[in-house]
């Protein structure tokens, strides 16, 4: 870390600052039974961290690919989840706002989100947090999704940092993999539906229980480093 203090934030979306991975799933779910073929719970813990094609690529072979290839997955699935969002279905997690906000006031934040970017942008602009943002990176934008490091790496390079200059939060064992191997000091925020597996949480520095509790460690990381500093 530059001069021994953590110099930037990089949090997660989906079921960090929105409760969404629910709607995922519904929509996988309900693209899958369109095309008369099940989704599965073990369906949706692989997908779970996928880019947008990646996720696309894994339904249309799995749903017999149907016409209009990987790219009409994704359209189909992606409306699906902006309509829910325009109507009122995406929520902030209890919270998010002020978390965010909070800790932008010190340091720089960043978003790396699986979720493509239309609707990134829809729900950070939708729910007034975008401007905290000084960097957002889709995974669909950067070679390889989540468990691999891209997303994150890409996020702290905008920011002007290398990894190991900043924390994430994350609650899925894909992206709890993706911020550790870009060498990032990891907050989990488990999802109590989409529990990450044990191998996962091991990686992370911390077992956050809400995002109260991640704001009170994300000021320790930060005051810890400015006093590592002065030291």
């Amino acid at each position: 870390m530059q001069d021994g203090r953590l110099q930037a934030v990089v949090f997660d979306m989906d079921g960090v600052l929105v409760e969404s991975e629910h709607l995922w799933e519904e929509n996988w779910t309900r693209y899958a039974e369109a095309h008369h073929t099940p989704w599965t719970p073990e369906d949706t813990r692989s997908v779970q961290g996928m880019s947008a094609p990646e996720w696309a690529a894994y339904l249309w072979r799995l749903t017999g690919e149907p016409e209009g290839g990987p790219e009409g997955t994704e359209r189909s699935v992606v409306d699906g989840m902006v309509a829910d969002f325009e109507s009122g279905r995406v929520d902030l997690l209890p919270g998010a706002g002020r978390l965010v906000a909070g800790v932008a006031a010190r340091v720089p934040v960043a978003l790396a989100s699986s979720a493509p970017r239309r609707l990134i942008d829809a729900v950070l602009h939708g729910h007034g947090l975008a401007a905290s943002f000084s960097a957002t990176v889709s995974s669909a934008e950067v070679e390889r999704g989540k468990p691999h490091p891209d997303v994150y790496a890409e996020a702290a390079g905008r920011l002007g940092f290398a990894g190991a200059d900043c924390a994430a939060v994350e609650d899925s064992g894909n992206g709890i993999r993706a911020a550790h191997a870009a060498g990032m000091t990891v907050i989990a925020l488990p999802n109590p539906t989409y529990p990450p597996p044990s191998d996962a949480l091991a990686l992370a520095a911390g077992r956050a229980a809400d995002l109260d509790d991640v704001g009170r460690r994300l000021d320790r990381l930060i005051a810890d480093r400015a006093t590592e500093r002065t030291v």
